[in-house]
This record gives C-alpha cells, structure tokens and sequence, in this order.
C-alpha cells in the first residue's frame, strides 16, 4: 500500500468513531419535580417507571430523567422548575401533589407537564377541561373532596358509637381548608362531633397525639397528604399506642399497621402519569390526552388490627373490600 492511501485509510479509521458518534441522537430526558423525597417517592417512582416502560421508555436506556427532590422544603420548588426549564427537558412529571404542579405551571407554558394532583384542575386553573385541556397540561386526578366524605361515611359505619372524632390535618396544605370543610359537613350530618388537630413535622405530631390522648376521641381521620405520609410509620405506631382506631387516606397506611383505609391507589396513578408521559415523548400533546380522574380507588381493611383493637368488621363492608390483610 502506498503511504498516502495509508494516510487517507489511517484518517478514516479514526474519523468514523467520531462520526458516528455525533449522529447518535440525544436521550430524551424527563423532568421529575416532586414535593417528597427519594425515600418517600419510592413506591410512586417505581410505579411511575412501569408506566414509563409500557409505553418503550427505560431509565437509562432510552430516556433520562432529572431530579428534583423538595424534600417536603417547598421552597425549593420554584428553582427546581427552572433548572428543568433552563436544560429544556422533553417534559415534567409531577407527582408531588398540588405544589409542584403549580410551580411548574409557573415555570413554562411550552414544556408539557404530566401531574398527579386530588384537587380539581380546571377550579385551579390547570387545565381548561377534563376532556380538552388545551395548554400544556394534563394528568391524573384523585379528587380528594368526594373520597373524604366517604371515609367519615366508613368511619361511623365501623364504629357507631364514637361521638367524638379527631382530624389530623397537614396545616401548610392549601387543600386542608377545603377538606376540614367537606368533613365537617360530613360529620354535622352524622351527629359527630370533629376536632381538628394540625401537625406536619416529626415532633409536631408527637405534640398532635398528646392533644389526642386529652381529647379521647372515638376515632381519627387523617388527611390526605403526601407530608403526612411521609411520615406514615410514626402516625400508625403512635395511633396504636393509644388504641385510636383510624381510617387513613392510603393503603400504605393500613400496610404499615392502620385499621383501615380508602382512598386512590397512588401506584396506579403513577403508573397512569408514566404512561402519559411516555406517550408525549411519542409526540402526543398533552392538550389532547384528556385529564384522567378517580383512578382506581380501593378499600383496604386490616384485621389483625381491627381484632387488637377489639373491633368486629361489619360484613356488608368486609364484602366491598378491595383487600383484606390479615
């Protein structure tokens, strides 16, 4: 071979790899903007991911996905949506509630955005329909009003007796007040009297139960909200100590020990954003997927627990449970 087409063969050699590396195209990359933590986002992360992969996306393979971990500090919201903002993600995921999918409506009006929130999205001005969003968002819906009114319904059907009922609330939840409201209703026209007792920190809830042991309530309800569940283990633990029967939002509560619980499967409605969000990265807009509410709502009973507190489920409920742990 003569040396300049050794040359001309050498050059090439080392030319294709950087070739063909600058045809490969860019992961599409995910924001994911989120109120809780790695810790207490596991469950939804993961269901988030299944969703993902139905529709051909895995982390890592063929698509990235941006953290923004608030840590329950909404604070830091607002400069996470901008960092997602600034390196123009392909889309943002929220699924810590009502907070990030605010902040990241602020953030962009181009971006899609994929929520998971239990209030209603055209009151908030999300979104201007169920079935036609228009703008930039959509997602699912859990609406948290009708389901709290169910669970004080839930409450009385187990325990008839209990006059006197105790509402643990997250204060810095703007939903709260709507909330307390709809149950206040609800057990006006029971016959049963509400306390509300507010706690969202570690040591507040330790603070919440001493007012509970004064009180004596007949039962405890519990908000729904994702600060609260974060802290699940301690609220359940705390509330057996006292051998306070409680109806919770979540399954994961009844999972960790409660009595019972009603509520939206927070799997499921992660799973639905994933796939949503799978489906815009396919080129779907998100003013044309309409908003997805009551996912799966799902009546959970544990009866180890109802038979340590010395409570006999009644059958016509036991028979309308989704699960029953025993």
């Amino acid at each position: 071979m003569r040396r300049r087409e050794f040359i001309t063969v050498l050059g090439s050699a080392f030319a294709w790899p950087l070739t063909s590396r600058a045809q490969q195209v860019a992961l599409p990359v995910i924001g994911y903007l989120t109120t809780g933590s790695p810790e207490s986002d596991a469950v939804s992360l993961a269901a988030f991911r299944e969703g993902l992969s139905e529709t051909g996306y895995v982390e890592t393979q063929n698509v990235t996905i941006q953290y923004g971990w608030a840590e329950f500090q909404y604070e830091r919201l607002e400069a996470m949506a901008a960092d997602l903002v600034h390196h123009r993600v392909s889309a943002i995921a929220t699924l810590g509630g009502t907070p990030s999918a605010l902040v990241a409506k602020a953030a962009t009006s181009t971006i899609p955005i994929v929520f998971f929130i239990g209030i209603d999205p055209v009151e908030f001005g999300l979104v201007a329909s169920y079935n036609h969003p228009g703008g930039n968002m959509t997602g699912v819906v859990g609406l948290q009003g009708d389901l709290i009114a169910k669970r004080i319904e839930l409450l009385h059907e187990v325990l008839p007796k209990a006059a006197v009922v105790a509402f643990l609330v997250n204060p810095n939840n703007r939903f709260t007040e709507t909330e307390t409201r709809i149950l206040q209703d609800g057990a006006h026209s029971l016959g049963l009297e509400l306390h509300v007792v507010p706690a969202s920190t570690t040591s507040e809830i330790d603070t919440a139960f001493r007012t509970l042991a004064e009180l004596r309530p007949g039962a405890l309800l519990v908000s729904a909200d994702l600060v609260l569940l974060s802290k699940h283990k301690q609220l359940v633990a705390l509330a057996a100590q006292q051998a306070l029967p409680a109806v919770w939002p979540w399954r994961e509560y009844v999972a960790a020990g409660g009595l019972m619980s009603y509520g939206t499967s927070l799997t499921e409605a992660c799973r639905l954003v994933g796939i949503y969000t799978g489906r815009i990265l396919k080129g779907a807009k998100p003013a044309d997927l309409p908003v997805q509410q009551s996912v799966k709502v799902e009546l959970v009973i544990n009866l180890k627990t109802a038979k340590t507190l010395g409570i006999t489920i009644p059958v016509p409920l036991s028979g309308r449970a989704d699960e029953m742990i025993e």
